[in-house]
């Protein structure tokens, strides 16, 4: 359907509303028309296996759609539905209008119009995207997903099957693909669904396949108006949005593994984690977290990426080269992600303000299966448990000996859980006593896992001033109980002592643990602080 009269109509109306001139982009699917602060979006007259824009009522049915469902997310970004009819202005002559009562001719979806520099993948390019960012969209996304509507006949491994069939199509098609690496791809991710159909039968029989977004790579959230919002979920066949809350956010995940954000990739892996235990708490953690199904979900969002792609190669050979070059790295993507990575589990212990968070977090994507580990800090755990932010102060009587130990035997179970379903674990707490440095390196041999100690040194009175200067976080300690701290004491320390102000810290402990990974026996095991052997390996 020629849709010209349409789109010059639009500009024209655009340019007088918003007085300004009008700014056009088109998309795959869309006609984007940009003057001020409106935008209006133009479904195209298209027609794909996937999608039916052909006729203008299809139009309107799913610019309703769109409107609808986007206003879960972006109520305040969506404005609404303009019908575009054909009106009689005169004898012979006819216009077309907004909502008048004659033939429908298209319609548009309005907008409020956002800066394309808070993007995510704008962000995220221009290295301005912050843990801050990161953190509010986890938060965003667990909240969005506990309200999302259940899908009453989810299927589990079943619905994962149905897209490898269509993978494996849509790359046996394309000549961008040789058939030997197809063949491997494709049985790396049959196996993992072999592996995965209880856990992901179970996740779709307990209510997390949901009516989710469906598109959420990092150009589908921006900040508005100061928090990440998600937009442009998919409308045009509810299907490929009824799906696991974690396939969901996996794209964003696989966004940002891609790019090389993996830090980014692990906060929000594991602050999304965090919160959707608070919102659905009263589910078993295996099925909740879903920890060992993330490399599946973010692998076949890359090959699905990848074979997207590869279907844009047209005959142009200079845009074709950029195309297949997107479309093999997708493809290796997937393949690197499914990739078996070894388990461990990790402490990192010291004094306030000697930097255990920002350690953690720095090894945190490096380690394990990806998003990375999971990392796991007595603080955040401590105000969970009272039911209060992070962000929040907690009482004095919450710091009570018997509640600390609960907190450390919460942080032991949580070890427990996530070793057992084959996520790496980092645990972040002072651990300032031998008896609490043992119990963490006990869970680790009777799960069979490496385990590294890793203890940060500092000079008291750097620790004073970094405890001073810190900004509030999920940290209640002051310099008063830093110097509590001191004057206790830690006991012998057998773990790995790094001094904490080094530079090169990140390296030094990625070194202790990669020993800790390749270490086969007694023997290479033998002088490497932090470590515990049993029965000829490294446990």
């Amino acid at each position: 359907m020629d849709q010209s009269a349409t789109i010059a109509f639009l500009k024209s109306a655009l340019a007088r509303e918003a007085g300004a001139p009008v700014e056009s982009k088109q998309t795959h699917v869309s006609l984007l028309f940009l003057a001020g602060d409106l935008v209006f979006k133009l479904k195209r007259a298209v027609l794909f296996p996937y999608l039916d824009f052909s006729t203008p009522q299809l139009r309107e049915k799913f610019c309703r759609a769109e409107i609808a469902l986007n206003s879960r997310t972006a109520p305040s970004l969506y404005l609404g539905v303009r019908r575009i009819t054909r009106e009689q202005e005169g004898p012979g002559k006819e216009v077309l209008a907004f909502d008048g009562e004659g033939e429908l001719v298209d319609c548009v979806v309005v907008m409020r119009r956002f800066a394309e520099t808070d993007l995510f993948d704008a962000l995220a390019r221009e290295h301005r995207l912050e843990p801050r960012h990161i953190e509010g969209l986890a938060e965003t996304l667990a909240n969005f997903h506990a309200n999302a509507a259940r899908d009453s006949g989810a299927l589990g491994a079943a619905a994962m099957e149905h897209l490898l069939d269509l993978n494996l199509l849509s790359f046996e098609s394309s000549p961008v693909y040789a058939a030997d690496e197809v063949a491997r791809l494709n049985r790396k991710f049959r196996d993992e669904l072999t592996r995965l159909t209880r856990l992901l039968d179970a996740r779709a029989e307990n209510g997390f396949v949901r009516l989710c977004h469906g598109d959420l790579y990092l150009r589908n959230i921006c900040l508005f108006e100061g928090r990440p919002t998600l937009f442009d979920c998919i409308e045009f066949d509810l299907r490929l949005a009824n799906i696991d809350v974690l396939y969901d956010v996996a794209f964003t995940l696989m966004d940002l593994w891609l790019i090389g954000r993996r830090e980014l990739a692990n906060l929000l892996f594991n602050r999304y984690v965090s919160a959707l235990s608070r919102t659905l708490p009263n589910l078993r953690a295996k099925t909740r977290d879903g920890y060992s199904a993330l490399p599946f979900f973010m692998a076949l969002r890359a090959a699905i990426r990848s074979h997207i792609a590869a279907s844009q190669v047209h005959g142009d050979a200079a845009r074709d080269c950029a195309q297949k070059a997107e479309a093999r790295a997708y493809f290796a993507l997937a393949e690197d992600l499914l990739t078996p990575r070894p388990k461990l589990l990790v402490a990192v212990g010291g004094f306030s303000g000697s930097g255990k968070s920002s350690l953690t977090a720095a090894l945190a994507g490096e380690i394990g299966s990806p998003p990375g580990a999971r990392t796991l800090n007595s603080d955040r755990t401590r105000k969970a448990m009272h039911k209060f932010r992070p962000s929040d102060t907690l009482p004095p009587e919450a710091y009570e000996k018997g509640i600390t130990a609960a907190v450390y035997l919460r942080l032991l179970s949580r070890s427990m859980d996530a070793l057992g379903q084959g996520a790496a674990v980092i645990v972040d707490a002072v651990y300032s006593t031998e008896d609490e440095r043992e119990a963490v390196a006990k869970v680790a041999r009777e799960q069979g896992v490496p385990f590294v100690g890793i203890w940060l040194d500092a000079d008291p009175e750097i620790l004073r001033q970094r405890v001073l200067a810190r900004p509030k976080g999920p940290s209640d300690a002051n310099v008063n109980v830093l110097e509590a701290q001191l004057a206790r004491g830690a006991g012998k320390i057998d773990w790995a002592r790094l001094d904490c102000t080094r530079p090169d810290l990140k390296e030094a402990a990625l070194a202790l643990l990669k020993q800790a990974q390749a270490a086969a026996s007694p023997m290479q095991t033998e002088g490497l602080p932090g470590a515990t052997a049993t029965t000829g390996r490294l446990f």
